[in-house]
């Protein structure tokens, strides 16, 4: 159900007072819950809840060409699948603009920030290399889908192992204990602008009543790094408010590295 518009102005005026709804401040996620090996047939799989937000993570791999301008190196492929189970909002059929817009968000920040070590998943050049399949299904939608998919995305990829290969083909349901090559995880936080402040994991209601929103994707090893950032919305930002948007996805992304770990 749309937002009422005597809704949408409640949450500015609460917004322009540092308050929510929900009572919390405007740069507080909501209770986080982080769980993985959650399928039994995937090689990975963890789901994310952020308050009543829900989001389940498949990792899945198998043996094929590897693309022509990456010869010798692995293949990575997301998609995403948003039910009328998770929102009204949703509807059946093929991939909606926003499911695209949620897999690219995704795989944007695993693939920029070389989360996955590309060439160790080559088993001949020009032959054969290791796919993996990102899959993400919201069970539920209460707002801020894009950061709790890139968590569970994140934590499935940790959880992953590789399946067993007999004769060159993959034995699905048959796993080795080998883990996937990877590096420094991404973190991704999505500020969302009302009025003129930044909020940080909003609920729907929330997320419509915003005018723009920026989606930043970082690492924190020994330095951190923006990999990907991705702004929506037709309001122009300023130099000052991208560095502030910046900060808050510094300070907030090292809370949810921190939680991951």
């Amino acid at each position: 159900m749309e937002t009422s518009s005597l809704t949408k102005k409640r949450i500015e005026e609460l917004i322009s007072r540092g308050k929510r709804f929900d009572e919390r401040k405007i740069s507080d996620y909501r209770d986080i819950v982080i769980e993985t090996g959650i399928s039994k047939n995937a090689e990975g799989s963890a789901r994310v809840k952020l308050g009543d937000t829900e989001v389940m993570v498949g990792v899945k791999m198998d043996i094929m060409e590897p693309f022509t301008d990456t010869p010798e190196n692995g293949a990575l492929i997301v998609s995403a699948e948003l039910s009328p189970l998770a929102s009204e909002k949703f509807e059946l059929g093929p991939p909606s603009i926003q499911a695209i817009e949620l897999a690219r968000l995704i795989d944007r920040g695993v693939r920029e920030s070389e989360f996955i070590d590309m060439p160790k998943l080559c088993v001949k050049a020009g032959e054969k290399v290791w796919a993996v399949f990102i899959d993400i299904y919201p069970v539920n939608d209460d707002g801020n889908l894009i950061d709790a998919a890139a968590l569970a995305a994140v934590a499935a990829l940790r959880s992953a192992v590789f399946p067993e290969l007999k004769d060159e083909k993959v034995q699905y349901g048959e796993f080795t204990t080998k883990k996937l090559p990877l590096k420094e995880p991404p973190i991704t936080v999505t500020c969302y602008k009302i009025n003129d402040s930044f909020v940080i994991d909003p609920t729907c209601e929330e997320e419509e009543t915003a005018k723009v929103r920026v989606t930043v994707a970082m690492t924190f090893g020994k330095e951190t790094r923006i990999h990907a950032l991705q702004k929506s919305g037709d309001e122009a930002l300023s130099a000052a408010e991208i560095e502030e948007i910046v900060k808050i996805a510094e300070s907030e992304g090292k809370k949810l590295l921190n939680k991951l770990e």
